[in-house]
């Protein structure tokens, strides 16, 4: 049932006292500031921004569900989720199911704050999180620019409010308490402007009460009906036919709805955020947790459908969540024992399989440690190093029908190890053959730095060096500062001789893992004369071979003579380490 409008004023003083809630099946608070104050901009501008949709849920039904607050303070490491209001018996509440991201964006800039990280900060920063609040410039005259906005919002510093150069800060909150008329005449009289500038202050100011506290600009659905699956129904159709709103939040939403003894957002996103401390952070999603969720489980496809998330499946996810949980933590501490990041890992969906097959053997706490499953965990380093390496791609589409054979064939396997072979041939029949072509393997000879494959490619070559505790670097052999044209025409290299080298300088001909700390202490000398400042002559032979280095040149000149010499080395040892299993 269509509605008639109210104002925003009146919508938050509804969200303050807890009338207007959060059901468990909406997502969490993804705007922006930009985002934010494009609404504002939109508001004061008189443009739509669209109907909202909310549900009356009768006082007899309300305690039948969970229900979360929305987002006043934001922060990015310590405040970003919704908090949990809890069961809500007994009283007439009213469900937002379409305009949370909205309501959400005026509660933050007419109640609260928004704490987002500051670039090249360090995440653990104290001071890498500002407090800011939305503020209007009353200065700035109504005329749009280039991206069509005529007011000027940003979030700035408290500080900062009130007369800074140019520009008169008005912080927007404040319009909840300021009355027209003489309350807005006694705030600007405060910041000495000339007749001009108080008129136009004034103007912009009563515009904001006005779109705040006095147009209902907030049109709206009203849903009666108490059927749930009636108001899951109506939230699929409404969310899952754009970009807006992932399928996999909607998918996480409705799990959400459906466990009984858990809040499964709550554990979901903590999971998340455990997964991603371990050591340098894999960059795992919600999505990542899903679909291992319906991989574990044996649920009958891993896809991300509506159908997999019955009240049935659901059930039994919540009821194997804490063995899901230890498998999942065990996969990430056993990659990133390896040496992978977020930087090298490809494919998330390729730690599944590793993780479904730690889960089918009880997730052991000492998996990544014990000498007892070294011989396992070799197995399943070399199977993920080469299932990233393909450049095909293994983990691309039709990626749901290949995870769920792969869980077949480790469900069906016998004994206590990871079957590499029959993995394989299971991902050779749908397509995904992890046996390397001529072509392939000289695409691996020429690949470069920035290929995130790289290190995979490295931590085969060079396994003997401990990657673990990720104090290693991507090192040049010839240092790369050495390969500037100005440089290149001092050794007497001109021209398209220098364009080859310069060509040739980030590949992996010219590449290798080292220890940072050696590293460090090498930086832009020549190779030969760094090994002989730092190696014995017995050292020196022993560093070359393990690096397929060959004689090094003592001459920046002959740099083409040694990348060609090893880049044939390392083929043919690349050849030896993807060729068949």
């Amino acid at each position: 049932m269509y509605q008639q409008g109210f104002t925003i004023k009146y919508a938050l003083d509804h969200i303050a006292r807890h009338e207007y809630v959060l059901p468990a099946i909406q997502r969490e608070f993804v705007w922006n500031t930009e985002q934010i104050c494009a609404l504002f901009d939109s508001l004061m501008q008189g443009y739509p921004f669209g109907e909202f949709l909310f549900w009356q849920i009768e006082p007899e039904h309300s305690g039948e569900y969970r229900y979360y607050d929305f987002v006043r303070n934001y922060h990015q490491r310590d405040n970003p989720h919704c908090q949990d209001l809890g069961v809500r018996s007994d009283e007439q509440l009213t469900a937002v199911l379409d305009g949370q991201q909205r309501l959400t964006a005026f509660n933050i800039g007419l109640r609260g704050s928004m704490a987002v990280k500051l670039p090249r900060k360090r995440w653990s920063s104290p001071d890498a999180f500002p407090r800011r609040v939305l503020a209007l410039d009353l200065l700035k005259e109504a005329e749009r620019d280039e991206e069509g906005n005529c007011y000027r919002f940003e979030f700035v510093d408290e500080n900062r409010i009130g007369r800074d150069g140019a520009h008169l800060w008005f912080q927007v909150s404040a319009i909840l308490t300021m009355e027209s008329g003489p309350d807005m005449n006694e705030w600007l009289l405060a910041w000495d402007l000339d007749h001009d500038q108080q008129r136009l202050a004034f103007r912009t100011l009563d515009r904001l009460h006005r779109v705040v506290r006095t147009e209902p600009t907030v049109a709206y659905y009203e849903e009666r009906k108490q059927d749930i699956e009636h108001v899951l129904n109506i939230f699929i159709r409404r969310n899952s036919g754009g970009t807006v709103l992932a399928y996999s939040d909607l998918l996480l939403s409705i799990a959400v709805s459906q466990w009984d003894n858990r809040d499964a957002r709550r554990e979901v996103h903590e999971l998340v955020d455990d997964l991603n401390n371990i050591g340098p952070g894999l960059d795992l999603s919600k999505d990542f947790v899903l679909k291992a969720g319906l991989m574990l489980t044996n649920i009958a496809s891993v896809g991300f459908q509506v159908r997999n998330f019955t009240h049935e499946n659901m059930a039994r996810l919540e009821n194997n969540w804490d063995s899901i949980k230890s498998a999942l933590l065990g996969t990430a501490q056993l990659a990133t024992s390896f040496g992978f990041d977020s930087k090298s890992i490809r494919a998330n969906s390729a730690l599944l399989p590793i993780a479904y097959y730690l889960h089918k053997l009880g997730a052991p706490s000492n998996f990544d440690s014990s000498s007892r499953y070294a011989e396992d965990k070799e197995a399943i380093r070399q199977w993920l190093t080469r299932s990233i390496l393909k450049a095909s791609g293994i983990w691309g589409s039709g990626l749901d029908t290949l995870l769920t054979a792969l869980r077949d064939v480790l469900r069906n396997a016998s004994g206590n190890h990871f079957p590499v072979t029959e993995l394989a041939t299971a991902m050779a029949q749908h397509g995904r053959s992890l046996v390397f072509t001529e072509e392939e393997i000289d695409d691996l000879a020429d690949m470069e730095i920035g290929d995130k494959r790289a290190f995979a490619m490295l931590s085969l070559l060079f396994p003997f060096i401990n990657v673990r505790d990720h104090h290693f670097h991507i090192d040049h052999v010839f240092p790369k500062s050495l390969f500037t044209q100005t440089r290149l025409r001092q050794a007497g290299v001109n021209g398209e001789r220098a364009d080859s080298f310069i060509e040739c300088v980030n590949r992996i001909g010219n590449l290798q893992l080292m220890d940072g700390a050696i590293n460090n202490e090498k930086r832009a000398k020549l190779p030969a004369a760094w090994m002989r400042e730092r190696f014995s002559e017995s050292e020196r032979r022993n560093h070359q071979a393990q690096y397929f280095l060959g004689e090094l040149p003592e001459s920046l000149n002959d740099f083409m003579h040694f990348y060609n010499a090893r880049r044939e080395r390392l083929r043919d040892q690349i050849a030896e380490l993807v060729g068949p299993r």
